[in-house]
């Protein structure tokens, strides 16, 4: 049986020994070229985009301190994951692999890493560098590091001072970040 559940996404049930049937969901059309590409990558978005843990509230926020280092905060927040700009994000990011502290997966980020990102936030720039904080506030595609100022907000304004302050990144270089990593759901 095969079941249409979104354009360019079915599902088919199969038969299995003694009545067990499986699931099994696949990507058609140009999803699904995006998706063969990467090895997991449609595994690791069929996780993401059904268990999530993250939200938008202050209590989440909040509850992000006393999460264990190692434990991962998944998932979109406001709007459902979309295969082929996971695709296009997860790739993006790529070009930043070498600084640690930008997670390379924007739905799937290491609570050490919002922890340690969060304070700096807080920061005060130099002159110089708020222009460069500045400018990507006013082009970023969310106009900002997050369409809310949730946890997302604090945890990746706090990056984009981190890499203007420590890794001398301009304006556009933290456009180019925010851009990738926003984690709200949905299309560009």
């Amino acid at each position: 049986m095969i079941r249409t559940m979104h354009p360019n996404r079915r599902m088919v049930v199969l038969g299995g020994l003694f009545g067990a049937s499986a699931v099994v969901s696949f990507f058609k059309g140009p999803d699904f070229a995006i998706a063969a590409d990467v090895p997991g990558l449609t595994k690791r978005f069929e996780d993401l985009s059904h268990n999530g843990n993250s939200s938008c509230s202050a209590r989440f926020t909040e509850s992000i301190a006393t999460m264990p280092s190692t434990s991962r905060i998944k998932g979109s927040c406001c709007s459902p994951m979309e295969m082929k700009r996971y695709s296009e994000q997860t790739e993006g990011l790529t070009k930043y692999r070498d600084i640690a502290m930008i997670p390379q997966d924007p739905y799937d980020i290491p609570a050490g890493i919002a922890q340690k990102m969060m304070p700096y936030y807080d920061m005060q720039l130099t002159s110089v560098e708020q222009a460069a904080y500045d400018y990507a506030m006013a082009t970023s595609n969310e106009k900002g590091p997050c369409c809310c100022q949730c946890w997302r907000w604090k945890m990746y304004g706090g990056l984009a001072k981190y890499l203007i302050h420590e890794h001398g990144f301009t304006g556009k270089q933290i456009v180019d970040v925010w851009n990738l990593s926003d984690g709200c759901g949905g299309g560009m």
